[in-house]
């Protein structure tokens, strides 16, 4: 939905209200239709009018929950996920999930009530009293806004909308007094965020990287979550350039996997970094090109480097672009394919595409020829070779996992949407080894690497798509963070696989511990019946011991309604 939403509550714009009404009253004039959180006594006036204007509410079991799985909706639909706490500690539960929104540019609205105005500055032991919400909130999100009237409310909430609409989406904190939530005034019409056309490219930047493209002899394209929502016209650049296609978590799947040109999510791989040095002209589409990208500091790029982002501060943070061009993705890849030849040789003459043709011609959309004049064979073989020289270093520490992620890869759908924890079974398994093509989509709490994200973003998805697979992977340690959230998956009824590699801890500390010369500590837990725990909580449960027992259960697990906890043990040295 592009446009605002009319309330369907009965009312003209100047009957009185209660401030707690009109902040649901300005969340459905934008669009909202759904919010994720806990009733607690001091947001009832809130709770209170969600039905009325037909805004319905996920009940998690914790606040955190709350806020990975309105990040998995927004991850998902494109929309901003909406989160509603209670004062105090219940906001402060949700934080975790505020940091992560922030560090992977994920549209979250965290709504909640704060002190009233009047709040005396000494503490009085107000219940979930706190010095200052606003303060502990702009930490981790883009902006806290405390309202200092009913009027003001809606204002605040477009000003959240405005930032998710034209700028590097962030997470946003509104706080409404307690005074204000059951005063009552008459707020006047809502005040809407605009949508504003999205920021087009610098024609002169534009040219220039069409110039530096065009006579690329080695180029790469690197693309991050901010190209996600480009696929066809990154393909058709990759192709047409004849240039390998590299990926970040966040971007994982822009381009399919199984590409002849695809180099996956391999960043952090020491082979590919040493090639990627090597490159003559470096493409990076929305993406940091940060340390959480390659898992340590960004190596030097030798050759030329082109960025493309929304956030301009990204022209000069990790490294610096050449030739920036401050847009939306789409409009920049569209221009610059419109200034590239449909047939570009090293240094041979331009066509450019005619005006009003498509920007992504019917030979690139169909795939890789196999001409010899076609870039893409010609560079092949190479992809293939990197693909190999990528893997031989964590063969053995990779192959525990990969039989299992060849039995998922065979049991889902394309267009499935896995999500993934900060656990070993993830990172170093799924994000390399798992392909995903255009069509799916994978979500992983990449920047602020958070732990039991994995169930409940995959909740918040499910909720957005209930007719799509939706697969959660975690590990038994992480998903002890949030596993509480099985009671919420129960509730909902709706078919979850949740599919857990358990090595009896934490495994990624543990090895560390080792690598330093020190006798793990604090590491290794007392094993849990999670398959029985999954059934206390009223879901199914069972183990899977081999890829195949995990592919039966899985494709069970994705008929019978709620969820299904699949434990894979794990071999700990």
């Amino acid at each position: 939905m592009r446009g605002p939403a009319e309330p369907v509550a009965q009312g003209g714009p100047d009957r009185a209200t209660t401030g707690g009404e009109a902040l649901v009253r300005a969340l459905r004039a934008h669009g909202v239709t759904r919010v994720f959180g806990i009733p607690g006594t001091h947001n009832l006036e809130v709770y209170r009018h969600l039905q009325a204007y037909g805004i319905a509410h996920v009940t998690t079991r914790h606040e955190q929950g709350a806020g990975y799985a309105a990040d998995g909706y927004a991850r998902v639909t494109g929309r901003p996920g909406v989160v509603l706490t209670t004062t105090g500690p219940a906001l402060l539960n949700a934080a975790a999930a505020v940091g992560e929104a922030y560090a992977d540019s994920v549209p979250l609205l965290v709504l909640s009530p704060g002190m009233p105005l009047g709040h005396p500055r000494l503490p009085t032991g107000a219940l979930h009293e706190m010095r200052s919400q606003t303060d502990a909130l702009r930490g981790v999100a883009a902006f806290s806004h405390r309202v200092s009237s009913v009027g003001e409310i809606d204002a605040a909430v477009a000003r959240a909308f405005t930032l998710f609409r034209t700028r590097r989406p962030r997470p946003a904190h509104i706080e409404v007094p307690l005074d204000l939530l059951t005063a009552v005034g008459a707020p006047g019409p809502v005040r809407c965020a605009p949508w504003p056309p999205r920021p087009a490219p610098d024609p002169e930047a534009v040219g220039r990287a069409v110039t530096v493209l065009g006579g690329a002899r080695r180029p790469a394209l690197v693309l991050g979550g901010g190209a996600v929502g480009a696929k066809a016209l990154s393909r058709a650049l990759a192709e047409r350039l004849g240039a390998p296609v590299l990926t970040t978590a966040a971007g994982k799947g822009t381009v399919a996997e199984t590409h002849p040109l695809s180099l996956g999510v391999s960043l952090h791989s020491p082979a590919v970094q040493k090639w990627l040095a090597t490159r003559d002209v470096v493409l990076a589409v929305g993406t940091e090109l940060s340390e959480s990208d390659f898992w340590t500091a960004p190596p030097p790029l030798d050759g030329t480097l082109v960025r493309i982002d929304l956030d301009p501060d990204q022209m000069y943070a990790a490294a610096a672009a050449d030739v920036p061009l401050v847009a939306d993705a789409r409009l920049a890849l569209e221009a610059l394919l419109a200034g590239l030849p449909e047939h570009r040789q090293a240094h041979g003459p331009r066509k450019a595409t005619p005006p009003g043709a498509s920007a992504v011609p019917e030979a690139d959309r169909m795939g890789v020829a196999g001409s010899a004049d076609n870039p893409c064979a010609r560079v092949a073989d190479e992809v293939a070779a990197l693909r190999v020289a990528r893997d031989a270093g964590t063969a053995a520490r990779d192959a525990r996992w990969i039989p299992y992620l060849r039995a998922v890869r065979e049991v889902l759908a394309e267009d499935a949407v896995i999500t993934s924890d900060s656990a070993q079974c993830c990172y170093y398994g799924a994000l390399p080894h798992l392909p995903v093509g255009p069509e799916g989509r994978y979500l992983h709490p990449t920047g602020f690497g958070t732990l039991g994200y994995a169930l409940p973003a995959a909740l918040g998805a499910k909720v957005a798509e209930p007719h799509r697979q939706v697969l959660a992977l975690s590990g038994d340690g992480g998903l002890q963070f949030t596993v509480q959230e099985l009671a919420t998956a129960v509730q909902l009824r709706l078919p979850l696989p949740v599919v857990v590699f358990d090595n009896g801890g934490y495994g990624e500390i543990r090895d560390e511990m080792r690598a330093r010369g020190d006798a793990p500590t604090a590491v290794d837990l007392p094993p849990v019946d999670l398959p029985a725990l999954a059934r206390a909580y009223g879901g199914h449960g069972t183990r899977a011991c081999g890829p195949a027992a995990l592919a039966r259960a899985l494709a069970e697990a994705l008929d019978r309604p709620g969820p299904t906890v699949i434990t894979v043990p794990e071999e700990t040295p």
